[in-house]
């Protein structure tokens, strides 16, 4: 069940913080991050999976991206029922810097635990990924 009311400020600041946490440390979720209940819709390119409940979810993301890494949050923006959020991911694996940008839908209970989590994945790019957008694409912004 989502929030009856709109997530207080300090509600939404913990909740952003304690998720960049659980991304850098590749799975590990802070106490209170996540519902019991949680449910997971997770969309990559040519790819959809469902999680139901917190501990699916931290499975999932510690099984497809164990990484530990760095997230550059770009925008938050509060919704009535919890926030979205636009952010890229870095990462080392197997001798190569990884990238990828991810939107999420994060709806938070009364307790402020995110109770759904929806994502929308580029996928993972590598490092000769990287190079070949670099080389065919002008970004006007960051």
């Amino acid at each position: 069940m989502t929030t009856s009311t709109m997530p207080s400020p300090a509600t939404l600041q913990s909740s952003v913080e304690k998720f960049v946490a659980f991304l850098e440390s590749g799975g590990d979720a802070p106490e209170g991050l996540f519902a019991p209940t949680v449910f997971g819709d997770l969309t990559f390119p040519h790819w959809r999976v469902q999680t139901d409940g917190a501990d699916e979810l931290v499975a999932g993301r510690r099984r497809m991206h164990p990484q530990p890494g760095r997230v550059r949050l770009e925008r938050v923006t509060p919704t009535e029922t919890g926030y979205l959020v636009k952010l890229e991911e870095r990462w080392e694996d197997d001798g190569q810097q990884w990238y990828c940008r991810e939107g999420f839908v994060l709806d938070l209970d009364d307790t402020g635990a995110i109770c759904d989590f929806t994502v929308y994945c580029t996928g993972d790019w590598d490092e000769d990924r990287q190079r070949e957008h670099a080389n065919a694409v002008t970004l006007l912004r960051p």
